[in-house]
């Protein structure tokens, strides 16, 4: 039983030793809240965040690296393939992203490929292709999966929704660092969610979650919420409204 003892007591050392060099993470926000008025065209966050360690924890020998992803809501998202035939484009395939971030933001304060391997970066979810990867999952079973992923980045990419800044984190200290994130004005209204990660060595240390909100303010406000609450009163109106416009403008242009 000796032996056992021994193996317990090194075990109960390491442990010690983890805690000893265990890291943490305070992340704050400037803002919690972005309100869109009627003359809005877009905004800009910060995050702030703090790297917290034990006073025992021995100086690692890679440098600290800091992953912000930042989500937005989340949708039904639909990718099609498309075959020429002939003169014309046809849909040939399609493939749907159920719950996917119609928003999504992924800041770093080095490129992604110096911290970490890419088995790593897909076993973690780290990147814009790797974030909204299957939980559990590194390897894709279906051939055609990374590929209508990347069509679907793309894509968003090309509407200001979705962006990656690889020297978007900024350290002002060996411990604190900040990352700006900008809103545009097509960023849809809802709960935001903002994931910070340390690592060092490609090793995870650290994380952190916050958030913030999008909402609309004003009359902007009360129309969205009359269209929801009198849908139908809504849309009688809004027809009324453009009927009502056509004649006057068929009154004012007419020509005698």
């Amino acid at each position: 039983m000796r032996w056992l003892a021994a193996l317990l007591a090194a075990l109960a050392i390491g442990l010690a030793t983890g805690a000893a060099r265990a890291e943490t993470l305070i992340a704050a926000m400037s803002s919690h809240q972005i309100q869109i008025t009627s003359n809005y065209t877009g905004s800009q966050l910060t995050v702030f965040g703090l790297v917290e360690r034990d006073g025992r924890t021995v100086a690692r020998g890679d440098p600290y690296d800091i992953i912000v992803t930042v989500r937005g809501p989340r949708r039904m998202l639909l990718v099609r393939e498309k075959e020429q035939f002939g003169p014309i484009w046809i849909n040939r395939t399609q493939r749907r992203f159920p719950e996917n971030p119609v928003f999504l933001h992924v800041a770093t304060n080095r490129p992604i490929a110096e911290m970490m391997s890419n088995e790593t970066a897909q076993r973690d979810r780290i990147g814009l292709v790797n974030a909204e990867r299957p939980s559990g999952s590194w390897v894709d079973l279906d051939p055609g999966a990374r590929r209508f992923r990347e069509s679907l980045v793309r894509i968003m990419q090309g509407k200001d929704l979705y962006g990656y800044e690889e020297r978007g984190v900024t350290f002002l200290s060996s411990a604190l660092f900040s990352a700006p994130v900008d809103i545009p004005a097509t960023a849809p209204t809802g709960a935001y969610t903002v994931d910070i990660v340390l690592y060092s060595g490609g090793v995870p240390l650290a994380r952190q979650q916050t958030n913030f909100e999008v909402i609309k303010t004003g009359i902007e406000q009360r129309l969205a919420q009359g269209a929801y609450d009198w849908a139908v009163l809504y849309g009688l109106v809004t027809v009324l409204l453009a009927l009502f416009l056509g004649w006057g403008a068929s009154v004012i242009f007419r020509r005698d």
